[in-house]
């Protein structure tokens, strides 16, 4: 245990692990991003840097540091140094009232840039160059046009933080400052509750300060924020678009699970922070961390219409697509396939034309006329399977490997079922359905709907690159790998990510 004489933590490290209402970032991660930068911009007099979404001040205060490093020969005066820097080079935006004073004394070593023991004497104004401005939303048919707040939720006067961004909040971002910026950091919010349908929903924010430091061209961005669009996540598709087609993103460094980036912060999907290089035209370095192991591969990002993050898996894809074959997602059902939402409640007893309703909570009946869709599969077998993952997305087990299926089932006909399910395949005998049922326990098949999996939520989509197969005949893993040509190193890395999953007598 360190003694009180050698110990002095950084407060805004222990900042970073407090909450995971928002994510704070660690002197120790920014630092890491910053290295992505290029080494000689630290002794450039004239760059100028933007945090638009400050917390703790700690991205500012980092650079800060490194400029005072890189600039020693250029300003030789210690504290005409510190002037120069400060009041010409760093600039930030506050996320609340509240980060704005944390941000200043995090950054000036005082609550006021200008007063007594600021580190800085060029400051007329106590707010320095870190601004906060409490901004409105701006009402449109009871959505915030620029970020979809819901009004009921967020029109709740003076008294209340507004979460209104003030970087995201405008069509015109560069008119903040006035000034052109050669690098753009942060660790932007990552969503806004909207107040819908459930107390949790919320809608994703962290791709507008993107898109918005885009609109200013600087020379560099370096952001961290969520995963989840390397493969979904609600309204991000043109996000996704936009950025697997950026030849500007020169590096990205993955985090399956988050806790390994943000200890004790679970961020569905995992995060990624990126180096946005507006010279540079080529491909990417992208680097996975998971399981304390590092892969790091020069990628075209859009090779896909998503994005696979782990690198060992892009050769299987490619031994599996050289076949030309159909992919399992052609079978699979849409969402709700019997119409009966989640909340269903049926029968408790059977009665006459009646069917079986599988659910979360178990068997209840409903007259088979009141089925809504696909009433033509009422009388055939059905393979079904859990619409939510085994675990949250991105987060694997101790030895860091993942089940990715939760529930698999066999119904048999006058059996349907709720929300809760998706159907993998529909055949006239049970036999085909079976081996559905086995082709689905095996690792090979789930290690292929992993690579499209970055949220709870299974969808028929994500299924893209398990190929479909003659159901006639029984699969295992060792028919699979033999089949697909798969290496000795390719069957290895499935084995290590995927754990078994027993086949158990659960048939409706």
């Amino acid at each position: 245990m360190p003694t009180s004489e050698n110990y002095n933590p950084d407060v805004l490290s222990c900042l970073a692990n407090l909450s995971s209402d928002e994510v704070f970032t660690s002197p120790q991660l920014v630092n890491q991003m910053l290295d992505l930068l290029p080494p000689e911009i630290w002794g450039e007099k004239e760059a100028r840097f933007l945090d638009p979404v400050c917390k703790t001040g700690v991205f500012l205060r980092e650079i800060a540091k490194r400029l005072d490093k890189g600039l020693q020969n250029k300003i030789t005066d210690k504290q005409e140094r510190i002037n120069h820097i400060f009041s010409n080079q760093l600039f930030g935006i506050a996320i609340t009232e509240l980060t704005a004073l944390l941000s200043r004394r995090s950054v000036y070593c005082s609550k006021t840039a200008n007063g007594k023991y600021s580190v800085c004497e060029s400051f007329d104004a106590p707010e320095g160059n870190i601004h906060f401005e409490r901004i409105e939303h701006t009402w449109d048919n009871g959505r915030c046009a620029f970020c979809g707040a819901n009004e009921i939720k967020y029109e709740r006067g003076k008294d209340y933080e507004s979460y209104a961004y003030k970087f995201i909040h405008t069509e015109n971002p560069q008119e903040i400052f006035n000034m052109k910026f050669d690098v753009i950091v942060g660790n932007p919010p990552y969503q806004l509750n909207v107040g819908m349908k459930k107390e949790n929903y919320a809608i994703p924010l962290y791709h507008k300060f993107v898109e918005q430091a885009k609109k200013l061209n600087p020379r560099y961005i370096t952001m961290i924020i969520p995963s989840r669009w390397f493969t979904g996540g609600r309204g991000l598709d043109d996000f996704r678009n936009s950025m697997l087609n950026d030849k500007h993103l020169k590096a990205i460094v993955d985090y399956a699970d988050s806790k390994d980036c943000f200890p004790g912060v679970d961020v569905a999907g995992g995060v990624m922070y990126f180096l946005w290089d507006n010279s540079y035209l080529g491909k990417c370095e992208f680097t996975n961390i998971h399981n304390g192991k590092y892969n790091t591969l020069l990628r075209e990002l859009n090779e896909f219409s998503i994005f696979p993050r782990y690198n060992e898996a892009i050769s299987i894809i490619h031994n599996i697509s050289s076949k030309k074959g159909k992919s399992l997602s052609v079978q699979i059902s849409a969402q709700t396939p019997f119409g009966l939402y989640t909340n269903f409640k049926g029968e408790k007893i059977k009665s006459k034309n009646s069917v079986a309703v599988v659910s979360s909570s178990g068997v209840t009946y409903i007259k088979k006329n009141q089925i809504q869709r696909n009433q033509r599969w009422i009388k055939k077998y059905k393979v079904i399977i859990s619409k939510a993952t085994s675990e949250h997305a991105g987060q694997s087990d101790k030895s860091g490997q993942f089940k990715v299926l939760s529930t698999i089932r066999v119904l048999k006909p006058d059996f349907v079922c709720t929300q809760s399910y998706l159907v993998a395949g529909v055949f006239d005998d049970e036999k085909a359905a079976k081996n559905l049922y086995s082709y689905l326990h095996t690792k090979f098949t789930r290690f292929l709907l992993l690579q499209s999996v970055t949220s709870q939520d299974l969808s028929k989509d994500k299924f893209r690159f398990v190929p479909i197969q003659n159901f006639n005949e029984n699969w295992t893993d060792g028919k699979l790998y033999k089949k697909y040509n798969l290496t000795e190193d390719e069957i290895a890395f499935i084995e290590s990510m995927v754990r078994p999953m027993e086949t158990e007598n659960n048939e409706g």
